[in-house]
């Protein structure tokens, strides 16, 4: 059904494909390469070998799917030589004149379906859409990205969907098998799948590849009655260990150097915090880190709120924007406060709104080199412009004033609000002064994570602040020329192409603008608009 393509594969990569365990979960450093060298081989292995069977793609949000997880894994199927709307078809039913098969068990909408030339369908499960599992009677199961699924939606909804019934594929030693890959989890919630390494069988691995050593040398062999004989009983040898066999492996980024490049490990050393280096290069587990400028920051702050009606309307077209309808914690009708930290090679923007007793971290951006701060405004503008109130409140510091080496004329204040009105958005500004020391604006937010004093509680729509976490995380202290305040050393080194700044500290500066002023200067809108702010006795 498809040209023959030439595949790189590194040792590892290899060495999972070959093993091709009934369970496989793979912890890899960036830029491994999971979803062209493990995801889009093992779902297509499992296509093949099982055709008109039914497989699932379960992740975390029906956004993830639809923005990461099936265009990587497409992308890749087309590396591979196999082509959409010629192969197989994604979101609708294949047109007769294809003259796909049929799966043994038809779907009733094929919304969330990708059809294949044999029969085979992959079902689009969504955690953040209630019993997207339910009823479905699977062959198979991959999730991506694991560390932001939820193990006990999996242990609730897909696990026992992946219990199909056999059918026609009883033999196969991957029936009702599972993938899981993920880069290393920096949270508790997220290293669920990181208990897989108690539940891997290195004998049966071992064994494995001895089956696969002794049936490459049969088949090379003279074929005598008793070479026959020992090549089929290896083959039935190999079938069974792999039914019953779990491959776990933690590899790092190095693993795949060949590809990457020494230079690149090195500067992934040189440039990157050292807790996302050991995580997201090197994949060691991370400790807490001690001495962290936000250690009140846990899971129980984070949440997700896709508005999964908006994002089935868009469809499969991959290529479209985003923009803020698909998003349900936005609330209509208020205003977005934001804030701002200003650079002369990245620029960040954090948006927010209170709700009761919390402060919502809605969205944050960022631009790097040419991009400056009035494209900062126009990427915040165009993803909310279906917003039904467009009235920003502007928390700013005496930083942003008489400072202009981010744009190359007025203020960094007065550039914005240039900016936002140009757009046909209203400005309110909130000056709050000078910064203030680092070890107030710790104590506040320290207390306002741990629910202490009168602050509101922070929270965090975690697919839309992915960055901002990952560096709020990363955040050390240290004692500098002022004393006693967080790590911002790591700011002045350079930038290596992968897009490394927005891991340091600048981004953690605009959410603490953005916090403290919503704390200690609460606003009050017009028509109605209110911000639910907090009287703070300092």
């Amino acid at each position: 059904m498809s040209d023959r393509r030439k595949l790189y594969m590194n040792d590892i990569q290899l060495e999972c494909y070959l093993t091709a365990a009934h369970t496989t979960v793979m912890v890899a450093g960036r830029r491994f390469g999971k979803t062209h060298g493990i995801v889009a081989p093992w779902m297509l292995r499992n296509t093949q070998h099982m055709p008109r069977s039914t497989g699932g793609i379960v992740c975390a949000t029906f956004q993830q799917a639809l923005t990461r997880t099936l265009p990587g894994t497409l992308m890749a199927l087309d590396d591979m030589g196999y082509k959409r709307n010629v192969h197989y078809f994604v979101g609708i039913r294949p047109p007769k004149a294809a003259g796909f098969a049929k799966p043994v068990r038809e779907p009733i909408s094929y919304d969330h379906v990708v059809s294949w030339y044999n029969g085979s369908i992959w079902y689009l499960i969504s955690q953040d859409v209630p019993g997207s599992a339910n009823s479905l009677t699977l062959q198979y199961l991959m999730g991506d990205e694991a560390k932001f699924l939820n193990f006990e939606k999996l242990k609730d909804e897909a696990f026992p969907a992946n219990g199909g019934f056999p059918g026609p594929w009883k033999d196969c030693p991957w029936l009702n098998s599972m993938l899981f890959v993920s880069d290393m989890p920096t949270t508790k919630k997220g290293s669920w799948f990181l208990n897989y390494a108690d539940k891997a069988t290195p004998d049966a691995i071992e064994a494995i590849k001895v089956c696969l050593n002794e049936i490459h040398r049969l088949s090379q062999a003279e074929p005598t009655a008793y070479n026959l004989r020992r090549l089929s009983y290896f083959r039935k040898s190999l079938a069974e260990l792999r039914r019953h066999a779990v491959y776990y492996r933690e590899c790092s980024s190095i693993e795949n150097v060949l590809v990457l490049g020494e230079k690149y490990i090195r500067d992934m050393k040189r440039d990157l915090p050292p807790l996302v280096f050991l995580t997201s290069i090197l994949c060691i587990r991370p400790g807490k880190l001690k001495d962290g400028f936000y250690p009140g920051l846990t899971d129980a702050h984070l949440y997700t709120a896709f508005d999964n009606a908006h994002l089935e309307s868009v469809g499969y077209e991959f290529d479209r924007v985003p923009d803020c309808r698909q998003d349900a914690d936005l609330i209509p009708g208020q205003p977005i406060a934001v804030a701002f930290d200003y650079n002369a090679n990245i620029n960040w923007l954090v948006a927010g709104q209170p709700d009761a007793n919390k402060v919502r971290t809605l969205k944050s951006f960022y631009v790097k080199y040419d991009r400056k701060l009035r494209e900062l405004v126009d990427d915040f503008c165009l993803y909310y412009r279906c917003h039904n109130c467009r009235e920003v409140v502007y928390y700013f510091d005496s930083t942003a004033l008489g400072s202009n080496y981010a744009v190359n004329e007025d203020d960094f204040a007065s550039v914005i609000c240039d900016q936002f009105e140009k757009n046909g958005w209203r400005v309110d500004r909130k000056y709050i002064g000078n910064p203030i020391r680092h070890y107030e604006k710790y104590s506040i937010i320290d207390q306002g994570f741990k629910g202490q004093g009168n602050y509101l509680l922070p929270t965090f729509n975690e697919p839309n602040n992915e960055a901002l976490l990952i560096a709020m995380r990363a955040a050390g202290t240290r004692i500098g020329p002022k004393g006693w305040q967080k790590d911002k050393s790591g700011e002045k080194y350079a930038e290596t192409e992968e897009d490394v700044l927005e891991y340091r500290t600048d981004g953690t500066d605009a959410w603490d603008t953005l916090y403290i002023g919503m704390n200690l200067y609460p606003y009050a809108g017009t028509g109605g608009n209110t911000f639910s702010g907090i009287e703070i006795r300092t």
